[in-house]
């Protein structure tokens, strides 16, 4: 084992593992800790465990064939199962992208407030695009210093900057300081409520679900939605191919995926810890609370928010918007506006990850190669323009209500995604000798 090559091939899980912290990962996060408290945190652990595996798979395709899994598919199946296959990829992709796009307008409106409106804040993410897409062109032609073979920053303040003094693209720099805020932000909110360590130790490690009904059912399988992300695997499969890999070498293969898995394994931590954070905080400060408590709490502190909680002792539902003033009012303004600091760096670390995807299902499914910003163009298109009409005609719970049915979205994709990863990584005449056996 060399710390040395595994900081080299140290990159692709990162930007993958930004999927894992997408705002519908934080949506069902926080509403799972409201409605069960740390009852369901072994299944978050066990999603996450599950997607370390497929993403593993997906990353031995790559690495082993030299194709990724979009380019795999089109080899292998005939034109309509391959057809079929590329719009499923495309519904998750655009549902994916409307989550980033909710999650960083309501984040904009609680910075803001509530000065800039809900589709003031959804325009705002389509000038997103082009700053990330400037950047993107700006870090291809004003990379400076060394070039060290890394693709993507680590996601620690310390390890930013040092990047940065290395000469990494300005973008890919950026995204681990995304990564950064998201950990430091929702640190601040577990630190400020101070969870039970004993719950949080019982909820990870003992399957159970006492009391619970169909409301903490739906949260387990939104769960396993929200975590596992349909084309996060044909992203994976692609972003490994950046490291150069002497495929006729067996022994250079086998090193290249052990550092793979390795760097993944690493990847996935950070975003299960982040993930933690925001479970275990609506878990304490939140599970089995009544509208008529926080309306009291938000009232006494002369929040502005508190009409949005109605007088009665119905049990409390939050969702992104509304976990921000819960938290504003139970620990004060800071912490509301740490907490959408936290939800804007989330949406917008998504953001690319998912033209990331888009460019490689359709080069690998169509033979299509298409520029950047036309990808861009036509998916925040597509997303933004039903949740515009959304904000305008309608309120912020049915806004964030649009997380929930796109989570379900995600979980009905799913076996376009893991079939195809399941089969090709198990036939030996595509994988060789590095083939599943199963």
């Amino acid at each position: 084992f060399s710390f040395r090559k595994l900081w080299a091939f140290t990159g692709p899980g990162f930007l993958m593992s930004i999927a894992y912290l997408d705002p519908g990962n934080i949506e069902s996060d926080l509403q799972s800790g409201a409605v069960a408290g740390f009852k369901l945190l072994w299944v978050l652990l066990l999603a996450t465990i599950i997607g370390l595996l497929l993403q593993r798979l997906a990353a031995r395709l790559g690495v082993v064939t030299g194709l990724h899994l979009a380019e795999v598919c089109n080899r292998q199946y005939q034109k309509v199962p391959r057809i079929i296959l590329w719009l499923m990829v495309e519904l998750a992709i655009i549902g994916s992208d409307m989550q980033e796009v909710i999650g960083s307008a309501i984040a904009i409106n609680l910075l803001s407030v509530g000065r800039i409106p809900l589709w003031g804040g959804v325009l705002i993410t389509i000038a997103d695009t082009f700053v990330f897409l400037f950047l993107d062109k700006y870090g291809n032609f004003c990379s400076w210093g060394l070039n060290l073979g890394w693709d993507w920053a680590f996601p620690s303040l310390v390890a930013t900057g040092l990047l940065l003094l290395a000469g990494l693209r300005k973008l890919e720099a950026f995204f681990g300081l995304l990564i950064t805020i998201m950990a430091l932000t929702f640190g601040y909110e577990y630190i400020t409520v101070k969870p039970s360590q004993e719950k949080l130790l019982q909820g990870l490690f003992i399957p159970y679900c006492q009391d619970c009904g169909t409301p903490q059912l739906e949260q387990a399988v939104g769960i396993v939605g929200a975590v596992i992300m349909p084309h996060n695997m044909y992203l994976h499969s692609a972003l490994v191919k950046s490291r150069q890999v002497n495929r006729a070498d067996k022994r250079e293969v086998r090193e290249a995926n052990k550092y793979f898995f390795i760097e993944s394994c690493i990847a996935l931590f950070v975003s299960f810890i982040i993930n933690i954070f925001v479970v275990t905080v609506f878990a304490e400060a939140f599970f089995n609370k009544t509208n008529a408590h926080v309306h009291q709490v938000c009232a006494n502190s002369s929040s502005p928010h508190s009409s949005l909680f109605p007088n009665n002792n119905k049990t409390l539902e939050v969702d992104i918007y509304k976990g921000g003033v819960v938290l504003g009012c139970s620990f004060g303004p800071a912490a509301l506006y740490i907490w959408a600091i936290g939800i804007l760096a989330a949406g917008q670390s998504s953001t690319m990850t998912g033209t990331y995807s888009g460019q490689f299902v359709m080069e690998g499914f169509l033979n299509l190669r298409w520029s950047r910003f036309a990808r861009v163009l036509l998916t925040r298109s597509i997303a933004v323009t039903p949740t515009l009409f959304v904000a305008i005609f309608q309120d912020v719970e049915h806004l964030t209500g649009m997380n929930d049915f796109l989570n379900v979205l995600m979980s009905l994709q799913l076996p376009f995604a893991l079939i195809p990863v399941l089969t090709f990584t198990s036939l030996p005449s595509v994988m060789h000798d590095f083939a599943n056996g199963l």
